[in-house]
């Protein structure tokens, strides 16, 4: 049985820094391309960043040099520094691979970014 558990979230100012934390089990964590995605209310999730089994990144446009994403293969990780935090990141911050499989959703960690 596969599970993800985020965890990290908070409140935190505008301008902050938040580090989120992902530790899967029931996959072959090594081998697959793991994914940070973010749903705020009222809109679709949306992917964040991803990782490749081999390192290589990618992040979408609107998290560009404030946000990096990187793994832990020993510890099946996946972690997300959040930095220069907007009030548009508030939002639920999930793992997944990528691309993602349905019912693999954990729970989720909040973050919220607000003065």
């Amino acid at each position: 049985q596969v599970q993800l558990v985020e965890t990290g979230g908070g409140l935190v100012q505008p301008g902050g820094s938040l580090r989120l934390s992902c530790v899967a089990s029931g996959i072959s964590f090594s081998m697959n391309a793991m994914g940070w995605y973010r749903q705020a209310p009222r809109m679709p999730r949306e992917l964040v960043a991803i990782i490749g089994s081999g390192g290589s990144t990618n992040y979408a446009d609107s998290v560009k040099g404030r946000f990096t994403i990187s793994r832990d293969n020993a510890k099946n990780t996946v972690l997300l520094q959040m930095n220069s935090l907007k009030p548009e990141d508030t939002a639920v911050y999930y793992c997944n691979t990528a691309p993602s499989v349905p019912d693999r959703w954990g729970q989720g960690t909040q973050v919220t970014v607000s003065s």
